[in-house]
């Protein structure tokens, strides 16, 4: 007798907790866990057992902080009590549905040396259209790479709602933990005595997240990610390009910029 396939997918822990009616393919189960250091996730032949199993794991979840050292448990809902009170029909958290509804931008970049020839790729994913953009400088460096790649896929695209998966810390931190404006409230010292390196490029991504709403998904970098492989086959093909175009900031060396400090 053949298994029964499971239908539905249940992330406790991962990216983007939820049911899930897919493993694999974009928004998938698959796509929230893998990669994702202690993730904790279960597959299921009906609806009724993947929600019975997420609401046991938010019970254990706050159990768990309650008995933290040092801890105090917040109040109101646990994370995944949160998720089931957003999960509908559709099988998805609402926060997965809003990422169907967004344009899907995957990025990547790097040098050969850093510095170094460089490249980058993007792919943009909106409903069923697919577009691929690619570029390559003589000289640069795999942060400023991955920059370049995260405002040509935002300046390609009209739309507002926007999920950006990249493998660059650097570019992630820099904005969700508020680095960059903090540097640009600064005059774009990210100290006293230092200068915050790249601002010119991390000026442009500032603007480019003032005019989308975005939302950033870190993704592991070649681990099997598709548009991300993708994305990194765009940026070694482009930096095989025979005439590459300088990147006129880092080669003037004026990447840092000044500016009145500001208050945000």
């Amino acid at each position: 007798m053949s298994k029964r396939k499971k239908s539905y997918y249940a992330v406790a822990r991962g990216r983007e907790t939820g049911i899930y009616d897919e493993w694999s393919g974009e928004g998938g189960a698959e796509e929230q866990v893998k990669g994702f250091r202690g993730a904790l996730y279960k597959g299921f032949h009906t609806r009724d057992d993947a929600k019975k199993w997420l609401q046991q794991q938010g019970c254990k979840q706050m159990h768990s902080d309650q008995n933290l050292p040092g801890g105090k448990q917040q109040p109101g809902q646990t994370e995944i009590e949160r998720t089931m009170a957003d999960t509908g029909r559709g099988g998805k958290s609402s926060s997965a549905s809003r990422k169907a509804d967004s344009v899907r931008i995957y990025t990547d970049g790097g040098a050969i040396v850093n510095p170094g020839p460089g490249g980058y790729g993007v792919v943009i994913l909106d409903g069923e259209h697919r577009e691929e953009l690619s570029g390559g400088r003589r000289r640069t460096t795999n942060n400023r790479m991955e920059l370049m790649a995260c405002i040509e896929g935002l300046k390609d695209t009209k739309k507002r709602a926007v999920v950006i998966y990249s493998d660059s810390r650097y570019v992630i931190n820099g904005i969700e933990k508020g680095w960059a404006r903090r540097w640009r409230a600064n005059g774009w010292m990210r100290n006293k005595t230092q200068s915050a390196e790249n601002a010119d490029l991390w000026a442009e991504l500032l603007e480019q997240c003032e005019i989308h709403d975005v939302e950033w998904v870190w993704v592991k970098g070649h681990a099997g990610n598709r548009e991300n492989e993708r994305c990194d086959q765009l940026a070694r093909l482009a930096v095989r390009e025979k005439r590459l175009l300088p990147d006129e900031a880092y080669e003037s060396g004026k990447t840092r910029l000044s500016a009145p400090r500001l208050i945000e």
